[in-house]
């Protein structure tokens, strides 16, 4: 299935860092974790549609990968793979 975000919205794979303690244990992944910030860009929308009609372009492109607000994106499940979906306005930075 492919998807296709409308409007200023961002199809967002969340890139998951392998968290340790302080003294060097490995957590694994069913202990309870925060949303990851950090994620890969899948597919953007067109862009925001002004009032006066013109439409701005997006600040992001597919396969950036980015910062994103904490508790900003939506999850959402496609074929069994978990992804996260956002208005542009929710992604603080793109890392290079």
């Amino acid at each position: 299935m492919k998807i296709k975000p409308l409007s200023d919205y961002v199809l967002i794979e969340a890139i998951k860092k392998e968290e340790k303690t302080k003294g060097g244990i490995v957590l694994p992944e069913t202990a309870e974790k925060e949303q990851p910030q950090e994620g890969k860009v899948i597919a953007v929308g067109p862009g925001k549609r002004l009032p006066s009609g013109k439409l701005l372009e997006m600040s992001v492109k597919k396969g950036d990968r980015v910062i994103f607000r904490k508790y900003g994106p939506d999850e959402i499940k496609v074929d069994n793979k978990e992804y996260l979906i956002t208005k542009e306005e929710d992604i603080l930075a793109i890392i290079e």
